[in-house]
């Protein structure tokens, strides 16, 4: 309404009296109808606790905002990698991006704080350090001065590994090649066991695993199944060494554009559906297992001596990586604390 507002004013020949009154008219109708806002949001998962989400704040927004916000979400990885996906919530092509925040450490290393291994040992646990107002102002606050705002934190998952062949015992990660997400906690964790740890966006590491580039990655049994995995790898190991969180950063430029009124839907029903989604996190996590068996996949639990000495090897890994950056170091303290008290 606004350009078209413009073009009549600038095609006006008349006096300038005329113009204004144009105008002004134009003005009046906008205001009157109100401008539409289009909220395109990305995950790069399917039948997940992320894309889940996706959908419950799209609902809860444009409901709030009586249709002047309209909420679409694309699952899977539809707006690109997830490098592609959070550069365009960068620049304001994409409004929304809920991705694990170890992909964001290119906008800020601290935002791989959470993947440190030995944090998380529940989803109940997972869901109380994410509900800490401390970690909540960490990070939600860290995306603010590189075109991000973050509105929510959940956790989605325990991490798990999947494999093309089963790991039954700890030596059997010994020599592998195993995707992980990009960070350096995960990438230190796995070398210990022996891993060759290979940093990849979701969305490639199929067609890696197909052709036996890699014998397996880290991943979240929802993703798994929500992309058939089984179909390739079918063995799932139960390692549960870290959680799989999710950031929900909007766009700057975009939030920017938005009326104070319509901005302060966008941050309340972000935060509110951040909690909403807990129990659902846990359902789908639940449904999730059961596909994966379901479609021929097995379900694997190291022997208990090998999963405490795996916990073991991995537990010093967050204070050895965060002590070398002064910033990444206070961060990794406000997560382990904040997890401490949630046991």
């Amino acid at each position: 309404m606004r350009s078209t507002g413009r073009a009549i004013v600038a095609r006006a020949s008349t006096s300038a009296a005329a113009c204004l009154f144009l105008a002004t008219l134009t003005c009046g109708a906008a205001q009157a109808q109100g401008n539409t806002y289009v909220m395109k949001i990305t995950t790069p998962t399917i039948h997940a606790a992320l894309d889940q989400y996706g959908r419950n704040f799209a609902a809860a927004v444009e409901k709030d905002s009586g249709g002047r916000i309209k909420g679409q979400v694309f699952p899977a990885s539809q707006l690109g990698s997830i490098p592609r996906q959070i550069e365009g919530t960068q620049f304001g092509s994409i409004q929304v991006a809920i991705i694990p925040p170890e992909f964001f450490v290119g906008v800020d290393q601290r935002f791989e704080v959470l993947a440190a291994p030995g944090l998380v040992s529940s989803m109940e646990q997972g869901q109380r350090i994410t509900a800490n107002p401390q970690v909540l102002k960490l990070m939600l606050g860290l995306g603010a001065n590189k075109g991000l705002r973050g509105i929510g934190l959940f956790i989605a998952e325990p991490a798990e590994v999947v494999s093309r062949t089963g790991i039954r015992h700890l030596a059997d990660f010994k020599g592998k090649r195993l995707r992980i997400f990009a960070s350096e906690f995960q990438s230190v964790a796995f070398q210990r066991l022996g891993v060759t740890p290979i940093a990849m966006s979701p969305s490639d590491v199929l067609p890696a695993v197909q052709q036996g580039t890699l014998d397996g990655a880290v991943f979240g049994v929802q993703l798994l199944s929500g992309l058939h995995f089984y179909d390739t790898a079918k063995y799932v190991t139960m390692t549960r060494h870290s959680g799989i969180f999710a950031v929900v950063e909007v766009s700057k430029k975009w939030y920017d554009s938005l009326p104070t009124d319509l901005q302060q839907i966008v941050d309340r029903d972000g935060a509110k559906e951040a909690l909403a989604i807990n129990p659902q996190a846990v359902q789908i996590l639940d449904d999730a297992r059961k596909t994966w068996l379901k479609g021929g996949g097995e379900l694997i639990d190291l022997p208990p001596d090998d999963q405490a000495k795996m916990l073991q090897i991995m537990g010093s890994v967050g204070d050895d990586v965060a002590k070398n950056n002064p910033l990444v170091k206070a961060a990794y303290q406000v997560i382990k604390e904040a997890a401490q008290q949630a046991n």
